[in-house]
This record gives C-alpha cells, sequence and structure tokens, in this order.
C-alpha cells in the first residue's frame, strides 16, 4: 500500500464508547457515512453491536436491522467513489447478509471464533476478513488483563489465526490483522503494541491498528473524564502509520488525513537532505 488507508467508523448502536447514539437513525448514519467518505475515508466501518468494556450483547437480528439498510443504501455511492464497505461484527448470519448487501470486507474483534459458522461464512465469500486479538469477550477483556509478552503473545495468536483461515482455504491476500489496542489490554500493552506494530508486518498480511478516542490514550495523555481526545488520537494515528500500519481506523477521518499529510510532507523533507 503507498500510502495508509483511513477506515472511518459508522457506528449505528446507542452505546458504542464515543459516539453512541449519534447515529442510530437510518437518516443520519447515511449522512454521517457520506461525510465520512467527502473527509477522505478509504474504507466505511459499519457496526451495529458495542464491543465497548461491558458492553450488552445484542442478537443478530437486531444488528443486521441496524447495518443492512445502511450497508444496502450507501454501497452505490461507495462503489463510484471507490470506497470499501466494511462490516464490524462477530456474528456469522450478519457476515453473510452484509456481504449480500454490498460488504467487502469483515472486521471481526474475534478472528473468526465468535460464532461456529464465522469460519465457513468467510471461506465462501470474497471479503477481505479483518481478524483482530482480543483477550475474552467485551464483557471479561478488562477484568485483570495478562501476558507473558505481550507483543509476542498477540503475534502468536494471530499467526495461528492466519494459520487457520489458510487451513480453511481462505486466501492469505484477503486477509487484514489488527492487534485489538484495547481489547483485553491494559494502557501499558496498548502502548507496546503500539510502539512495535512494524513486527506485525512479519505476519505477511496488512496491518490495522485502532486507537482512535481510546481510554489508553486518555491515561497516557493524563486526560480528565470526558476531555476531548481528538489531539492524542491523532498523534497515536501518525505514530502507528510510522510503525508500519498500513490501515488505520478511526473516527476522526479529515483531521487524520490532514495529520498524515503533514507527516508525510515533513518526512519527504528530512529525507530530501
Amino acid at each position: 500500500m503507498p500510502a495508509p488507508l483511513i477506515m472511518g467508523i459508522l457506528n449505528v448502536t446507542p452505546d458504542s464508547f464515543s459516539d453512541g447514539g449519534k447515529f442510530v437513525l437510518v437518516d443520519a448514519a447515511i449522512k454521517h457515512g457520506v461525510q465520512l467518505m467527502n473527509d477522505g475515508a478509504n474504507i466505511l466501518d459499519i457496526g451495529g453491536e458495542s464491543t465497548r468494556p461491558n458492553a450488552t450483547p445484542v442478537s443478530p437480528n437486531e444488528e443486521q436491522k441496524r447495518v443492512l439498510p445502511i450497508i444496502t443504501t450507501l454501497k452505490a455511492e461507495a462503489q463510484k467513489r471507490g470506497v470499501k464497505i466494511s462490516v464490524d461484527t462477530r456474528n456469522a448470519s450478519t457476515m453473510r447478509e452484509a456481504v449480500k448487501a454490498g460488504a467487502d470486507i469483515i472486521n471481526d474483534v474475534s478472528a473468526l471464533t465468535h460464532t461456529p459458522e464465522s469460519m465457513k461464512v468467510a471461506a465462501e465469500c470474497d471479503a477481505q476478513i479483518v481478524l483482530m486479538h482480543m483477550q475474552g469477550n467485551p464483557q471479561t477483556m478488562q477484568n485483570n488483563p495478562t501476558y507473558k509478552d505481550v507483543v509476542q503473545d498477540v503475534y502468536d495468536y494471530l499467526e495461528q489465526r492466519i494459520d487457520a483461515c489458510m487451513m480453511a482455504g481462505i486466501q492469505k491476500s484477503r486477509l487484514i490483522a489488527d492487534p485489538g489496542l484495547g481489547f483485553g489490554k491494559t494502557a501499558e500493552h496498548s502502548i507496546a503494541l503500539l510502539n512495535n506494530a512494524r513486527i506485525f508486518q512479519n505476519l505477511g498480511v496488512p496491518i490495522l491498528i485502532g486507537a482512535s478516542r481510546k481510554s489508553f490514550l486518555a491515561k497516557l495523555a493524563k486526560l480528565a473524564e470526558g476531555e476531548d481526545r481528538l489531539q492524542i488520537s491523532l498523534i497515536a494515528a501518525v505514530m502507528a502509520v510510522e510503525h508500519g500500519a498500513q490501515i488505520l481506523r478511526v473516527h476522526d477521518v479529515a483531521e487524520t488525513k490532514e495529520a498524515l499529510m503533514i507527516w508525510q510532507g515533513l518526512d519527504r523533507i528530512d529525507n530530501s537532505h
């Protein structure tokens, strides 16, 4: 990838950690999806179930009621602009229906382990698959997460999931790996993964980093509860790319794109001397 891709977050949920409730109504969600594309998103990541710590699970039927109308409505405009649509789900039935509706990417926080059919659905479609590392599940993941060596442990898990996908007939070229910052990790764990993102390139697939607005950044910057996290999110995005990330999952697409352009411009100036 010659330049990092920006994946814009579109949560069609009442309870996501940063923007829960903002885009529950279909019209608001579609309007925001178009805005994200206008801002420069290369991918729209549409999710109907919050996976924040202690989030309440929703049924696949409810999840599909939330995401399918958005995917269907935005698909033509996204195609026209060369933007891919991603569905953020861990449920096999939602994966299947979302791909039918036009999703190009399945973004699964459980790396195709949450439902028994997930691997089969992934193998039978042409979508790209994001395999993310999460210790535990959203209800338990922040209950004292521990690792021998967080970077090595997460690397080994993602390598195993990539191997499992290939054994199931999924081509490696369809896979993307996400170390899962903030998912079953302390702030120190997430920072270690961010600082060592380049190591994950040895997996042989593109690396996605999602640090946007996460609590570990607020802790690092000593921000008060509710204080704006935009600046620290932009710093994390630039760090992620500098350390090897090829895809950034973010809330603030326009600002991230601008920050990357400035960083890339400064980098070119530095390399010309």
